[in-house]
């Protein structure tokens, strides 16, 4: 497969790739706050509620590897704009849900749209442009997952007086079909390779997350015989699409990648993000609402202290010293988010909301040139026919470490006192601190290896 970077980029691309990008994550947000109206609109249960934050993660975890397979087998514009006319379809159908289970079904099915927004919109980027041009673009598709992040809850809040909790999947809907035509129009297409898709990898790798994820958010609420089942089926599924990657000529991950101590680092600092700064960050409103009684919009609102600090500092992030390689960037943003993380056990029954915005901002700053240095590294350590390949591998691994994450804090501040979740609360901001070290230390221990340089 011949992939070309544009001499003369197409005027509008980065800024359609980074509207559907701030897009796949409002789609993830909306939820948050939400919640509480569709629990009372269609008498969802706790699992039921569960399954409705975890419905979309769970989609886009399990589809991102394919799309990225899709991308570079049959298209990246293509895949891309397929992923945003699915997200049409299923906004529309959850905006039209009657019953807690379809609106499961259909947050799934958007999260699988998504998938093929994030996938192949970084491998297009990594086409698209080079050298300083594509540090300048990661940068931007950094912001635009901040500024997803910012601006989910808030506009979710303020619709819900419109017309309720669907409104939020009414404007996903309606946005996602301009920006489809417009993709069509201005995106260029890569070369197909004419090779087969690897379906049966895609199948049995979907089914092995879906009982990995499915294991987790059912911790929360399933019997204990319901979550072995589910993992140890997961992990056999998983074992064996490793053997079909091994065989197949088109694999939708390729397992030679991993040979490249660039690749291993960025998909390692993916998932420590995921499993560390973001699952711990998303669960701040919980401890506003839940644990100090803030309304659910004022909590969105406090979260911009992080969210929007990281759209600022994903911007920025391009001005750091050329002497600084994308791989030492992602270390010391991952150790700055660490940081940031540790402050937020000051958030206590008898503080006020304001002792979680020192550990906000630094978050902020942290994570937003964490955002950009991963976004760069992902596309620039794998190879240019395989760019939508190392897109989905490393937004999968985020995925992956958030659906983690966000499952251990929620275990661990499930009990119903004040006094035993902010107790479980700062168990888990230890756990998550924890997390992102260890991130570090793979990432310094896979570097010795030897790498070949990235630009």
């Amino acid at each position: 497969m011949t992939v070309t970077s544009e001499s003369h980029p197409p005027a509008g691309a980065l800024i359609i790739i980074a509207f559907a990008t701030f897009l796949a994550l409002v789609v993830f947000t909306a939820p948050l706050t939400t919640l509480e109206a569709m629990t009372r609109e269609l008498n969802l249960s706790s699992a039921g509620q569960a399954w409705v934050m975890g419905g979309m993660p769970l989609g886009a975890a399990c589809g991102l590897l394919t799309a990225g397979a899709l991308g570079d087998t049959l298209g990246r514009r293509m895949t891309f704009t397929g992923g945003l006319w699915l997200t049409v379809l299923s906004s529309v159908a959850a905006a039209l849900a009657t019953s807690g289970l379809f609106l499961i079904l259909m947050r799934i099915v958007q999260g699988l749209g998504s998938a093929g927004i994030m996938a192949c919109g970084l491998g297009l980027l990594g086409q698209i442009y080079q050298g300083e041009a594509r540090r300048h673009a990661a940068a931007i598709w950094a912001a635009a997952l901040g500024g997803g992040v910012a601006a989910g809850p808030i506009i979710a809040s303020l619709l819900l007086g419109v017309s309720g909790w669907a409104a939020i999947h009414w404007l996903i809907a309606v946005t996602s079909a301009l920006l489809a035509l417009a993709a069509g129009a201005r995106l260029p297409e890569s070369q197909p390779s004419g090779q087969k898709v690897d379906l049966a990898g895609s199948v049995v790798l979907m089914a092995g997350l879906g009982c990995l994820l499915s294991a987790l958010t059912e911790a929360r609420v399933g019997s204990a015989m319901t979550v072995v089942t589910l993992s140890a089926s997961g992990l056999l599924l998983v074992a064996i699409f490793l053997a079909i990657e091994k065989r197949v000529r088109n694999p939708i991950l390729t397992l030679d990648l991993f040979g490249d101590a660039n690749f291993t680092g960025a998909t390692i600092a993916a998932f420590a993000s995921g499993a560390g700064v973001l699952a711990l960050m998303s669960m701040v409103p919980t401890v506003l609402v839940r644990g100090l009684g803030m309304e659910p919009l004022f909590a969105a609102v406090v979260l911009v202290a992080w969210s929007g600090v990281t759209v600022i500092a994903a911007l920025a992030a391009r001005l750091l010293p050329d002497r600084f390689t994308s791989r030492q960037r992602v270390i010391w943003a991952i150790l700055g988010c660490a940081l940031a993380q540790f402050l937020l056990i000051a958030a206590d029954a008898d503080k006020t909301w304001a002792a979680v915005l020192p550990g906000l901002f630094i978050a902020g700053l942290a994570n937003g040139v964490l955002n950009a240095s991963l976004g760069h590294e992902a596309v620039q350590t794998a190879p240019p026919e395989r760019s939508a390949m190392g897109s989905a591998a490393n937004n999968t691994a985020r995925y992956l470490g958030s659906a983690i994450g966000i499952a251990l804090v929620s275990l661990l501040i499930a009990e119903p006192t004040v006094e035993g979740f902010f107790a479980g609360w700062h168990g888990a901001v230890i756990v998550s601190t924890v997390s992102s070290l260890i991130g570090v230390a793979a990432m310094l221990f896979v570097s010795r290896r030897g790498t070949r340089p990235t630009v």
